[in-house]
């Protein structure tokens, strides 16, 4: 699955390890979600969605050739 997050993350200025902190979840898990290796649950997607301050829609999208 593709996604934006690295490019939110970076926007936001946090760090991987930061982000990771918020959500409870390794920096290793954040990394395989950036490097689209791991889709989250759909808890996950949505604390994504609300620290990021963006809709899931933004964030991931499903397709394989397709941009966001």
């Amino acid at each position: 699955m593709k996604n934006r997050v690295r490019e939110c993350r970076e926007e936001l200025r946090l760090t991987q390890q930061e982000l990771a902190f918020e959500l409870g979840v390794s920096r290793q898990t954040i990394i395989s979600i950036e490097r689209g290796k791991y889709d989250p649950s759909l808890g996950l997607a949505f604390k994504l969605s609300e620290v990021l301050g963006q809709h899931i829609e933004q964030l991931f999208h499903p397709g394989g050739d397709q941009q966001l």
